[in-house]
């Protein structure tokens, strides 16, 4: 019960890794919001949890976050953790990358980042709420890829903004930091397959088996394998922690 007491709000928490955190969190005694752009769906994640509420959040509209925030506080009493897990991937060679593409992944997967992670800590900061932000950056923020320039690109903006905010909101009370996955198996996996079907003419599935027989641990992740460090990062064990960026990646990237 290492977050006995607690309140998080969980962006794209309907599904995957983001319903992971929802349920290792509210094991471990925190009450939480499942936030996701798709309602109806999150409604149903959130019934299947003992004290979760549901609300819609669409992390690229300015409106929506501020609206989300305010809901999940108030249907929690208060926000002491927020994890940002909204984000999409898209692939292509630099040739082919469109500006629509560009702008849908940055808006999502760091201005997505970056306001609700300012709404939520004004919230904290009114408050006076020591709280604990993580932002999911990934292990393709740490390098580049050929054909991932844009996901690559935003996500280690998202590695950059921990940095920048863990310095900045460490002055009212409030821990940044982030966790960098590496290949991580779920539904969302079958598009990240097809764009490297298309691009690299593979069969459907051959890049998905390659890459987790890559991994030095022997095999994909999984949105469990993350929970841990989820769990340990909201935790008071991670009081004196600011800044950093965690990779949970089976041994895939050291830094």
């Amino acid at each position: 019960m290492q977050l006995a007491g607690k309140t998080a709000l969980i962006t794209g928490a309907a599904r995957g890794i983001g319903l992971a955190f929802a349920k290792a969190y509210t094991a471990e005694g925190a009450r939480v919001a499942i936030a996701d752009i798709d309602l109806a769906r999150a409604q149903e994640a959130a019934s299947g949890i003992q004290g979760a509420v549901a609300v819609r959040m669409d992390v690229s509209d300015q409106a929506s976050i501020e609206a989300a925030v305010g809901e999940a506080a108030e249907g929690l009493g208060q926000i002491d953790i927020l994890i940002n897990n909204a984000a999409i991937f898209t692939a292509a060679p630099i040739s082919e990358i469109t500006r629509a593409d560009y702008q849908r992944v940055f808006d999502i997967n760091v201005g997505g980042t970056l306001f609700t992670m300012q709404a939520v800590a004004a919230h904290m900061i009114e408050r006076g709420i020591k709280g604990r932000i993580i932002n999911m950056a990934s292990q393709a923020g740490r390098r580049g890829e050929a054909l991932v320039s844009v996901y690559c690109a935003s996500k280690a903006a998202v590695i950059s903004l921990t940095q920048s905010a863990g310095l900045n909101l460490i002055a009212h009370g409030i821990n940044v930091n982030a966790i960098a996955p590496g290949v991580v198996d779920g539904e969302h996996w079958d598009g990240v397959d097809a764009f490297f079907a298309k691009y690299e003419g593979k069969a459907p599935g051959q890049k998905k088996k390659e890459v987790g027989e890559a991994v030095p641990f022997g095999r994909m992740g999984t949105a469990e394998d993350l929970t841990g460090m989820a769990v340990f990062l909201a935790s008071d064990a991670a009081n004196y922690i600011v800044a950093q960026t965690y990779n949970v990646d089976g041994g895939n990237w050291m830094s």
